[in-house]
């Protein structure tokens, strides 16, 4: 079983930078891809970023294409989203989560989630 925590988030003025982690126990860490959903005040949860399991694919929503980078170290079990330039539009509560199914980016063939990290970009 995969169990993942997210941590990194807080307060952060615009055009600052977070890093999020996504910290990953379980020995089928390296067999799925992690994926990281965000969901703003008001707001529906969307699709950010993924990243296969071996890290050679990633994925962005095209809101975040250009700042915003995934990474995955599995050595260390955790998977990773650089984001600069933040805009208080980003203001969000990030999750991670490990899919091995279909329809990761819409949310379907999760396997397990994480609790989130509330990230808040003041302007």
């Amino acid at each position: 079983q995969v169990e993942l925590v997210e941590s990194g988030g807080g307060l952060v003025q615009a055009g600052g930078s977070l890093r999020l982690s996504c910290a990953a126990s379980g020995r089928t860490f390296a067999s799925v891809a992690i994926v990281w959903f965000r969901q703003a005040p008001g707001k529906e949860r969307e699709f950010v970023a993924v990243i296969s399991r071996s890290g050679g694919y990633t994925y962005y929503a095209d809101s975040v294409k250009g700042v915003f980078t995934i990474s995955r170290d599995n050595a260390k079990n955790t998977v990773y989203l650089q984001m600069n330039s933040l805009k208080p539009e980003d203001t969000a509560v990030y999750t991670c989560a490990a899919c091995s199914g279909y329809g990761c980016i819409e949310g379907h063939g999760i396997d397990y989630w994480g609790k989130g990290t509330l990230v808040t970009v003041s302007s």
